[in-house]
Formats: structure tokens, C-alpha cells, sequence
């Protein structure tokens, strides 16, 4: 009943949703030359051949699914492969990352004729569903013909928990529709398995096995050679609030350790301009790598408000604190830094990434902060004593090598829900 009642409010509710889209389309945040794809309008042709859709709802569960696509694409070359996102810089970023062949589209708005015009187009032969992105009419659209669907890196917050208990009538058909649902964690397992996902397991995170982030080396060294030996931290994909922190941080900490650079790279670039000013009305002299700046001798503060330039600033820094952890988002992606040889620091909110930073902390390749005054204790630390720090960075790296098999746990579980090749199905006719 609340999935018939839903697919009636997206009925009746079409001009509304209309004049949604057009207002996104006004702030930029739909791409225009692309807009059809979001009612259902491919922008290419389908291949030819059995294809693996993978529907991935932003940046970052777009990157974690990239080692599995490719992946695939090695292990099964006659499969055709689709990755759908739902925002403008997933787009610009699987652009210059998806793998030789792999196509990106938009994923349809959540109405039935899009999501009909969608499905009629690309006839896939297995869905691929990344962490918590259930749109009702996408998945029982899919379902209802047949294709086998598959949750990867569920994801059920504490939040995202007590909502659907409440709703239970519209998550249990949805998970009930996957063939296998495969959580992050064994927690979040026998979380969807509460809600309705009939097989429901974790092989592991699929984050763990995702590459370093890229970096333009000659970008890296020129930038490198820039800032000579000046101590440098990061504090990276930092959510509103969090940059001020990182500015009274600096303003603590330079005194005593003198050149001393603060790196800030917020979660939307888009925010560069207000959190340069917000940083200079707090007295940092800033530079904005969006603006076309770089730092000089004078600079306290290089914001990083450019798209897919995350693993440079990685690369630049000494220490990295991971955003969204001391305000209540539930955190970043702690094994990005940790992939990249970084001491590795967060706030008290990481439920998104519980288990990673709970095995950074273990091995000793993390510090839980608790608050301003407990970031400032322990970049003071990691900044006057470059051994400690390396030591650091040596132990998250080991956490953050660790993951190359969950890859391949889970490729063994999808290969056997993929059509036979050609070859085989004719071996088996004769």
C-alpha cells in the first residue's frame, strides 16, 4: 500500500517535481546539455551484449564501485558496463575515471514513465545497487522485470535505522527485491536482514579496495617544490563549522611552529569563496586554488575548492584530519589518507565509517579528537615530532592495503548472477 500510495504521489505530484527540476537546472545543479537522460532519455546507445548496471549516488560511492567495474570488465570483457549517478561532479569525475568502455548517464528521476523509458533503453542483465540510494519506483521497476539487483556497501545509519523501522511497509519490498544484499559491515548485515533483505551478508567494505586518489604529478611537484619544508596539515572534505575550527587551530599552533601552513579542502567546493572570507575575517591570510591562487611565503591558509583534486592536498600534507566527523554529518572516507601514507585524524562523528576508523584506531594509524581543543593537542603532537607522525602514516597504510580481497569475495558472488558467455551457451547447446 505505501509503495502504490507512493507511486500516486509521484503521479500527481509531476508539475511540482517539474518546477523542482527546472529550479536545479537554474542553480547548476543539473547538467543542461544532459537533462534528458534524468527523464529516462539516454544520451547513447545501448551496446550490444549482456549489461551490468551499477547505480552509484554521488562522488563517493561512484569511487568505491570503480575497482569492481573494472574489475569486471577484465574478468567478463563481453559485458557491456553502465554507471549511473544522480549529481553533476559524480559526472565530472567518472568522466575522467571510469574505466576504457564503461558509460556514465544520469540516473532517472523517480517517476515511472522516466524509469520505464530508462529500463526499456538499457535492458540490463544485473543491477548494482551502491549503500542506501532506494528509490521505490527505480528498484521495483527493475525487479518486477526480473533483473537480478544486488546491494553493495549497504549502509543503515543510526539515523537511516530509526527511519525505516517506522516505514517499514515501504523498505522491506525494496530490500525483499535484491537477490543478495551485502552491508558494509556485519552490522549493517543484520540490519537490512531486520528490515526485510532475505540474503543478506558483509564481505567486507568495498571502500577498502578502492585505488589511491589520482594526483597531476607535475601539478604535486611544482606545488611541492612551492612550499619547500614548511610544515603543512590538512584538513580535509571539512563540512560547515569545521573550517573555523581549522582557523583557530592554526592560529594556536603557528607561534610555535613557524611557516606552519593550514590545507583546507571543503566537501563542496562550491563554499571556496564564503570559507576564504570566513577564514581572513579571523585574520588567516588565504589563497583559493579555485580563484587560480597559489601559496606564498605569507600564506596561512590554501582552500582547495577545486573538483577531484583531494588526492594533491593528501599528498602536500603531513597530518590529515577527515571532515564531517566534528559536526554531526557521520564523516569522510578515513582510508583515502590512510591509503596515502597519512597520519590519520577525526572527530567524534564517524558513524558512516565506523568500522575503518575503529581499525585505524586500533592499529594505531588514527587519533580520535574530541572537539577543538582536542585537534590542537594533536596536531601540536604529530607536528613537532615527524617520527611519530611517520609512524603513524606507516600503520594506516597497513589498515588500508588490507582490503584487495573484499573485492575479490565479492566478484565471486556476482559472477554466478551474470548470463553465461557466448562460447559457453553454445558448448552447452551442442
Amino acid at each position: 500500500m505505501m509503495l502504490a500510495l507512493y507511486r500516486g504521489l509521484t503521479t500527481a505530484a509531476a508539475p511540482l517535481i517539474a518546477l523542482y527540476l527546472a529550479e536545479r537546472r537554474r542553480r547548476g545543479k543539473e547538467d543542461a546539455a544532459r537533462f534528458p537522460e534524468r527523464l529516462g532519455i539516454a544520451g547513447r546507445a545501448r551496446p550490444r551484449g549482456p549489461l551490468v548496471w551499477a547505480h552509484a549516488a554521488s562522488v563517493g560511492e561512484s569511487l568505491s564501485v570503480l575497482p569492481l567495474i573494472e574489475r569486471l570488465g577484465r574478468t567478463r570483457p563481453d559485458l557491456a558496463l553502465l554507471v549511473t549517478s544522480g549529481t553533476v561532479s559524480s559526472a565530472r569525475v567518472l568522466e575522467r575515471r571510469l574505466p576504457a568502455g564503461a558509460l556514465h548517464q544520469f540516473v532517472p528521476v523517480d517517476r515511472v514513465p522516466y524509469v520505464r523509458r530508462f529500463l526499456d533503453h538499457w535492458r540490463p542483465d544485473l543491477a548494482l545497487w551502491l549503500e542506501s540510494e532506494f528509490w521505490p519506483v527505480l528498484l521495483m521497476e527493475t525487479a518486477a522485470r526480473g533483473v537480478p539487483l544486488v546491494l553493495l556497501n549497504g549502509r543503515v545509519s543510526d539515523r537511516s535505522w530509526r527511519r525505516w523501522r517506522r516505514l517499514r511497509g515501504l523498505i522491506r519490498p525494496l530490500l525483499a527485491g535484491f537477490a543478495l544484499a551485502l552491508g558494509q559491515s556485519e552490522a549493517d548485515a543484520a540490519r537490512l536482514a531486520e528490515l526485510g533483505a532475505r540474503h543478506a551478508a558483509s564481505l567486507g567494505n568495498l571502500k577498502a579496495a578502492a585505488p589511491p586518489l589520482p594526483v597531476d604529478e607535475a601539478e604535486l611537484a611544482r606545488l611541492r617544490a612551492r612550499l619547500g619544508a614548511r610544515p603543512a596539515w590538512l584538513a580535509a572534505s571539512t563540512h560547515p563549522g569545521e573550517e573555523e575550527v581549522a582557523a583557530r587551530a592554526h592560529l594556536r599552533l603557528r607561534g610555535e611552529l613557524p611557516g606552519l601552513l593550514t590545507l583546507i579542502v571543503p566537501r563542496h567546493p562550491e563554499r571556496g569563496a564564503a570559507v576564504a572570507e570566513s577564514l581572513a575575517r579571523l585574520g588567516l591570510r588565504t589563497a583559493r586554488r579555485g580563484a587560480g591562487e597559489s601559496p606564498g611565503a605569507e600564506t596561512d591558509a590554501y582552500v582547495g575548492d577545486t573538483l577531484g583534486e583531494l588526492g594533491l592536498f593528501f599528498r602536500l600534507a603531513g597530518p590529515a584530519f577527515v571532515g564531517g566527523s566534528l559536526v554531526p554529518h557521520g564523516g569522510q572516507n578515513p582510508l583515502e589518507p590512510a591509503r596515502l601514507g597519512r597520519a590519520v585524524l577525526f572527530g567524534p562523528h564517524m558513524e558512516n565509517f565506523r568500522d575503518p576508523a575503529a581499525a585505524l584506531l586500533a592499529a594505531g594509524g588514527a587519533l580520535g579528537v574530541e572537539g577543538e581543543a582536542g585537534l590542537i593537542e594533536a596536531l601540536a603532537r604529530l607536528l613537532r615530532d615527524p617520527a611519530a607522525c611517520e609512524g603513524m602514516a606507516e600503520a594506516a597504510a597497513r589498515v588500508a592495503g588490507s582490503g584487495a580481497e573484499v573485492l575479490e569475495r565479492v566478484l565471486a558472488r556476482l559472477l554466478p548472477l551474470l548470463p553465461p558467455v557466448a562460447g559457453e551457451v553454445a558448448r552447452a547447446r551442442a
